[in-house]
Formats: C-alpha cells, sequence, structure tokens
C-alpha cells in the first residue's frame, strides 16, 4: 500500500457538479458520459492542486451518495421522500417533520426494494478504474455502509413479499457489498469508506425521534441500542477477512442543509461502545462544529483505529484559516496520536446532485486551507 505522509489530506467523498452537468442530465443529453467524464476529471484536478494526498473521483456520475445504487442493483427502485409518503402511517406527521428539518422531499431520493436484490454491475469499481487511469494520487471510494442499506430500503408494504423482515434482506446486502469490495482490492483501491450517516440519529435523539427523513427511517426498532448492534453486526460481516485496504466508516450528522439547527448534535460518547466493536481501520467523524461536543471522546476508539478528523465545514462559505486548524488537530493529538489522523472535511461538498451544500471555489479553498494546515503541523 502507498505509504501516506504524516496528516494525510482526503475528502469525504462528493464533489459540487458543474452547472453544465446538471443540465446535461436533467436534459438527459446523449453525450452524458462524456460529460461526467470531464466533470470527473475536473473534481480530481481541483483536489490535486489543493495538495489533497487520497482523492476521490467527486462522485460526479451518482445523483446522491445512497440513490446511486439503483442503476447498479436489480429490483432497488429510486423514490423520492414525497413518493413515500403514501408509505408512511403518520403521512401529516411526516411531512411536519421533512418542513421543519428543511429537506427538499422531492430532491432526496431514496432505493426502495421492491423484489429480490441482484447485482447487475459492480457499484464504483469502474468509477475507480476511470480515476485510476488519471492520476497518481491514492484513491478513496465511497460506498454505502450495510445498515444504511438496510435501514433505508426496506418499506414493509414494499419489500415484504421478497424480505420478510430487514434480517432478511441483511443476507443479500452484506454479500454484494462483499463483492464489490472484493472487486475494489483486485483493482488496487487503497481507501474504501463506508456511508453510514444514520449512527449518529440513533445515539442523539430519544427512542420517539429514530424516525426521520435520513433513510426514509420506516424499518427502524423501536430500540436504538438494537439498532446500534445490528448496524456493528452487519458492517463486521462485510469487512471481514479483508487486507491490504483501509476500510473506513463516515458517521455523519446530516449534510443536507446550511441551518446548523436543523443538523443532529451531541457527543460522541453515546457511539463510542459501539464504534469500539467495530473492525473498520479507520472512523471518519465531524469535527468542524460545536455540535459534535468534546475531543476526549476519542479516547475510547480501538486501539489502533485511524481517525478521519474532520476539520472544516463543507456547509459554510467562510473558508477556516490553516492556522485555526493546525492548532485544532495539536488539540487532538494529545489524545489521539498523531500517526493515526488523517484531515478530511466534515462531509461531502456535494451531497445531492441538485443541491450541493458548497460550490466548487468555496470547496477548492477550503481544502486548499486543509493542505496548507497539514504543512504546518508536519513543519512542527
Amino acid at each position: 500500500m502507498t505509504p501516506f505522509p504524516t496528516f494525510p489530506v482526503t475528502v469525504v467523498g462528493s464533489w459540487p457538479r458543474p452547472p453544465w452537468l446538471l443540465q446535461a442530465i436533467k436534459k438527459k443529453a446523449g453525450d452524458l458520459d462524456a460529460r461526467m467524464d470531464e466533470a470527473t476529471l475536473l473534481a480530481v484536478k481541483y483536489q490535486e492542486d489543493a495538495g489533497v494526498d487520497i482523492v476521490s473521483d467527486g462522485e460526479q456520475r451518482r445523483d446522491s451518495f445512497l440513490s446511486f445504487v439503483t442503476e447498479k442493483i436489480g429490483n432497488l427502485h429510486r423514490m423520492t421522500m414525497a413518493d413515500l409518503l403514501d408509505h408512511v402511517e403518520d403521512k401529516a406527521g411526516f411531512e411536519t417533520l421533512l418542513d421543519a428539518l428543511d429537506v427538499p422531499a422531492y430532491a432526496i431520493k431514496n432505493p426502495t426494494v421492491v423484489g429480490k436484490l441482484t447485482r447487475e454491475s459492480p457499484l464504483a469499481v469502474e468509477e475507480y478504474r476511470f480515476l485510476r487511469r488519471h492520476t497518481r494520487k491514492p484513491v478513496k471510494v465511497a460506498l454505502p455502509g450495510p445498515y444504511l442499506l438496510c435501514r433505508s430500503s426496506w418499506v414493509k408494504s414494499l419489500s415484504e413479499s421478497a424480505y420478510p423482515t430487514r434480517e432478511a434482506l441483511a443476507d443479500d446486502v452484506v454479500a454484494i457489498l462483499r463483492d464489490e469490495v472484493k472487486e475494489l482490492i483486485a483493482a488496487g483501491c487503497e481507501f474504501i469508506q463506508f456511508d453510514e450517516p444514520v449512527l449518529t440519529e440513533l445515539a442523539f435523539a430519544g427512542k420517539s425521534e429514530t424516525h426521520t427523513f435520513m433513510c426514509a427511517a420506516l424499518a427502524a426498532s423501536a430500540s436504538p441500542e438494537d439498532e446500534l448492534a445490528l448496524a456493528t453486526q452487519l458492517m463486521n460481516r462485510v469487512v471481514e477477512g479483508f487486507e491490504n485496504v483501509i476500510l473506513g466508516i463516515h458517521i455523519c450528522r446530516g449534510n443536507w442543509s446550511r441551518n446548523e439547527d436543523v443538523l443532529l448534535r451531541g457527543s460522541y460518547d453515546a457511539l463510542i461502545p459501539h464504534l469500539g466493536s467495530m473492525r473498520a481501520h479507520q472512523f471518519v467523524l465531524e469535527y468542524a462544529t460545536p455540535r459534535a461536543g468534546s475531543l476526549e471522546a476519542l479516547a475510547g476508539l480501538p486501539r489502533g483505529a485511524q481517525l478521519g478528523f474532520g476539520v472544516v465545514n463543507p456547509r459554510t462559505s467562510e473558508v477556516e484559516a490553516p492556522e485555526a486548524i493546525a492548532d485544532r488537530v495539536r488539540q487532538l493529538t494529545e489524545v489521539v496520536p498523531a500517526d493515526r489522523v488523517f484531515l478530511n472535511p466534515d462531509c461531502g461538498f456535494g451531497t445531492f446532485a441538485e443541491r450541493p451544500v458548497a460550490d466548487a471555489s468555496v470547496a477548492y479553498r477550503k481544502l486548499c486551507a486543509l493542505s496548507e494546515a497539514a504543512r504546518l503541523l508536519r513543519k512542527g
């Protein structure tokens, strides 16, 4: 595996799609594949020029970090939050929740199981191969995590004829993700990240609040502890036995709005015991805002595990000062050894194709600030 410098700089995954690509997608342009190639090369150029050590393809071919899998997996249908309203017991309450959380009901799409799943094509292997041909940097590939896929896609009225329970669905989800990991490793991928944004919801929300839009959440049990135990078990089943690759898990606090008041808040203390049981190599966590709580919670991460330290906010226009970033990382190294710390934004810069949380200019300057902070830290 490629050796990394101290405090390697990377990204979480998505990059803002250029307006001309969004227009091409909307019009279903005949040369759409070529335009996606061009947008990918542009995203990589931004990252390399900013000094990023581990790059992604910017997810330019994906409409979101999650629902793109409907193009790869048979019997997964893409449905908007508005579509799913017909399958929610409390329709009025769900509409009120979407409005209160500043959620665009038609922009956010959810993969929904309507039959037995079949892996029709690789989820991200071809994305990786294209990127590998166009960069000499190590590459990170992001995939939806197994808990996210199971919880978001199992909707009782639509899914139970194929899978009576989520647990029945889990076996096929795990098998599909393991096949993907095998092919990515064989192709030479250095870093595979599983996105599990809803774990913070389970840890921070009360029992009655675990049904939020973040995963359609129509399939959650009444017990957050049970859900976290299931998430841990599924992650361990997916990563078991794989070597010569970094296997990470990204745990988000919400990246759909610039309004910080509607996003999740709380210390990671409640999650740490569950992370301690996960056999992932790296935990990519958000710490760019006060919503994350104290750094001391990170002392409970598994011994030897790496930390992807979110230290710039992808949702703001203000660019963090490199010196302030470096000072924050120095505080972290009192808890987590420096040789285990990677630097990244809190989350992706794009999130949803139709509703990015940043533009490319701001995203680029934030990555430059991260790289300059890493330079200061290495120098010091």
